[in-house]
């Protein structure tokens, strides 16, 4: 029912985009070749809110819902407002700021220990606020930041979520089951957007869209980060591996250029890909397909024991790190650990040589 939904209400949000002034105008830096609506994400938000307050209200516990749907309506706000006007970074980031603070303050929603091996457990106290704060503005602004292709922040977040699901479901404790429903709805309205934001789109998902998804991911990771370990710090982290590995190598490439961190750039994922010969769609399934990897990999993870969790992270990184430096995501001169194999392959043989 929310599939169709959103489906059926996306051309009606369509012509509010027109109307409001919400619309893409081709740029050096966008992929559109004519002007293109945006906003589109507010389809998703009323799908979404429509299903969880009418179709599914009784499975919610009522202050999570209320308290949430109040962070909702301000980061839904910041993102009309910047695809009708576009704020500058410090403003967005206000926004996202007001509507996390709701979340810790009004649905209760926030880390409260910490589990580390061998250290034990530590209570957070004050410290759940700003960390909990901080966790929602980096993955907010992570998913946000991959919404450069038709479809591409809406498809990966859906394998996120999916994955995300599947995880809250079997292995989140009977309290929190709710949270597995609320995740797969969101899924499902997206779903139903999709077809309307896949290349060629009729509609861009917009900051609305971005910065709506990006915040529900956080603050459903959140379910499971009540009491945080290193398994359940690391699961998200992995499910939101390809935004946050394109924002994380976006900073670094900013401050090794001695540029400003919100400048934009073309040297994201995306535009390597294509820069390497991939067309649109192309460029879009094969982030398709990454994110796919994580999410499998992420499922490894409960059903690991400690020791294997920590091998399984530090082969994540290494073929992280080289699949980067292939793509010359930090640019074409920066590829540090490709360097230092291909001089233990040179001193070896010539080695062998002698």
């Amino acid at each position: 029912m929310t599939m169709l939904i959103a489906a059926g209400i996306t051309p009606f949000v369509r012509k509010i985009a027109f109307v409001l002034g919400a619309v893409d105008n081709p740029n050096a830096r966008r992929v559109n070749k004519k002007p293109m609506p945006t906003m589109g994400g507010l389809a998703i938000f009323m799908a979404y809110t429509f299903a969880t307050f009418v179709l599914l209200r009784n499975q919610f516990p009522t202050h999570v819902l209320f308290g949430t749907f109040l962070g909702e309506i301000a980061i839904i706000l910041t993102g009309m407002i910047d695809d009708v006007k576009e704020l500058k970074p410090r403003q967005k980031m206000l926004g996202i700021f007001i509507a996390a603070l709701l979340i810790c303050l009004i649905a209760g929603i926030r880390m409260d220990e910490v589990t580390l091996p061998i250290f034990g457990t530590f209570q957070l106290g004050w410290w759940s606020y700003p960390i909990t704060i901080f966790w929602i503005l980096a993955i907010t602004n992570a998913v946000n930041l991959i919404d450069g292709l038709d479809g591409l922040a809406t498809g990966v977040s859906i394998i996120a979520l999916f994955t995300m699901g599947v995880i809250a479901y079997f292995f989140l404790t009977v309290p929190y089951m709710y949270v597995s429903v609320m995740i797969f709805t969101l899924a499902a309205a997206e779903i139903g957007f999709l077809p309307h934001n896949f290349h060629p789109a009729k509609i861009f998902l917009g900051d609305t869209g971005s910065l709506f998804i990006g915040f529900m991911i956080s603050v459903f990771s959140l379910q499971g980060l009540k009491n945080v370990t290193f398994i359940t710090l690391i699961i998200p982290v992995i499910i939101l591996g390809v935004p946050i590995t394109d924002t994380t190598f976006a900073m670094l490439r900013r401050i090794l250029n001695k540029k400003p961190i919100s400048q934009a750039d073309k040297g994201h994922l995306h535009h390597r890909l294509m820069v390497m010969g991939l067309s649109h769609r192309q460029t879009v399934l094969t982030i398709y397909g990454i994110a796919l990897i994580f999410a499998f990999i992420s499922l490894l993870y409960p059903l690991s024991p400690l020791w294997g969790g920590l091998l399984l992270t530090v082969a994540v990184l290494i073929g992280l790190e080289i699949f980067v430096e292939l793509i010359g995501l930090m640019g074409p001169n920066r590829q540090p650990l490709l360097h230092f194999i291909e001089g233990m392959i040179r001193g070896r043989k010539n080695h062998k040589e002698k």
